[in-house]
């Protein structure tokens, strides 16, 4: 009953249009006062625990690095070698969105930044160029959840947070399933763009032009590179990589392109900031829901429950992605992990999926939920940017849509994918 009321509650509280970290917290709070034996104190006690992780550290420090890099000439320097590289293929506007969406990806770890930071710069250029806008709002969605697959990734360092994997195991894990996916985007862009009767660009960069650019482009394509090889060797802890991320940023900004002014600087403190307390506040709310969720033995019940009901390993994964991508369209990519990682990890646990497989399906499921109609948060930044309807965008985000689940289903059945 307990759990019950506690899923009632927060789903009236959505319905409500209230933030998803304020309805976790009071929605715990109701099914505490409801069940009457539990004190109401363990609300505060279980969301100032979950914050005591020296861990997550990284979170800020990651969304401080991405501010950094992404605000600045830096930022603007990969945008120009994608775009001078792409643009000499058909489709290549468009490809320089999946592009650029990859490489970013390196740097900011969240796709609603992604979004939110090129979306503003290459939609109204594609559209300049002819493309339609439900065509560049749709690859704008799909491109910016790229960046959840790329290290680093925050939605992985929640997942880490919540199942003690390691995060530098995710973090290679996502590499190639990112490229895979990527590599898929600008096939699909190429398709629609020779479909549609586009031409390449008629003027390019000529190759020394290109050489400069991916020269002065090259210390942030090679942040991600320094990431991985950093965890992979043990020269850091997450927490103190995303610390040394920020010092490179600093430098870089400072020394190479001398455009770090304080005002800058405090704009990527203060973005940085909200960004970490609004994931804080949900990370706390998600805390407790799922302390109240183990103490009424959810997970365990669930667990046995499937396996019970479905025998085959195979049903069951499917089972399990159905599921992550009903409650994705409705619920945003940080609680769906923190809420349904407790619940999956014993099921997964007794049909013998490895924990580092298991975080990528939940990661690429909540990803797609992003951009699904009809509540996808880069769906929306997208469309409202290319000022194009939801049903334009919905008609053209297929194809995407279509090789993402691909991606997905080989993730789910072809372990080697991600435990290389």
């Amino acid at each position: 009953m307990l759990s019950f009321v506690l899923t009632i509650a927060f789903i009236v509280f959505m319905l409500l249009a209230v933030p998803v970290g304020h309805g976790l917290v009071i929605a715990a709070a109701v099914a505490i006062l409801w069940e009457g034996n539990l004190p109401l104190l363990i609300v505060a006690q279980q969301m100032f625990q979950q914050t005591q992780s020296f861990p997550m550290l990284a979170l800020p420090f990651f969304m401080l690095c991405g501010s950094l890099m992404m605000g600045g000439r830096l930022g603007q320097q990969l945008l120009d070698f994608a775009s001078e590289f792409m643009k000499r293929f058909t489709g290549g506007e468009l490809s320089t969105t999946v592009v650029a969406a990859t490489i970013f990806g390196g740097v900011s770890g969240s796709a609603v930044a992604n979004a939110s930071a090129l979306g503003p710069v290459l939609i109204p250029w594609q559209k300049k160029c002819g493309y339609p806008a439900g065509l560049c709002a749709a690859n704008m969605a799909t491109s910016a959840v790229l960046d959840i697959l790329i290290p680093p990734s925050i939605p992985m360092i929640l997942f880490s947070l919540v199942t003690n994997t390691s995060v530098a195991d995710l973090f290679i894990s996502g590499v190639l399933p990112g490229l895979l996916m990527g590599g898929g985007f600008i096939v699909i862009c190429w398709w629609i763009a020779r479909r549609l009767g586009f031409k390449p660009a008629g003027t390019t960069a000529d190759t020394r032009t290109l050489l400069r650019l991916a020269y002065k482009s090259s210390p942030a394509l090679a942040m991600p590179i320094l990431i991985l090889v950093g965890m992979r060797f043990g020269v850091a802890t997450p927490t103190e990589i995303a610390v040394l991320a920020c010092v490179y940023a600093v430098i870089l900004s400072v020394i190479l392109y001398k455009d770090l002014t304080w005002a800058r600087f405090k704009d990527a403190m203060v973005e940085a900031g909200i960004a970490t307390g609004v994931v804080m506040l949900v990370i706390m709310g998600s805390a407790i829901c799922g302390w109240l969720l183990t103490f009424d033995e959810v997970p365990t019940r669930f667990a046995n429950w499937v396996t019970t009901t479905i025998s085959s390993p195979w049903l069951i994964l499917l089972a399990m992605n159905i599921l992550l991508l009903v409650v994705g369209g409705p619920l945003d990519l940080p609680p769906g992990i923190l809420l349904l990682g407790p619940i999956f990890v014993p099921l997964a646990a007794q049909i013998g999926l490895d924990m580092v497989q298991l975080g990528l399906i939940m990661v690429i499921n909540l990803g797609i939920g992003l951009y699904t109609p009809p509540i996808g948060t880069t769906l929306f930044i997208s469309a409202s940017i290319a000022k194009s309807s939801l049903d334009e965008t919905t008609v053209a985000l297929w194809p995407f849509f279509t090789w993402a689940m691909m991606v997905l289903l080989l993730i789910t059945y072809v372990p080697w994918l991600t435990l290389y």
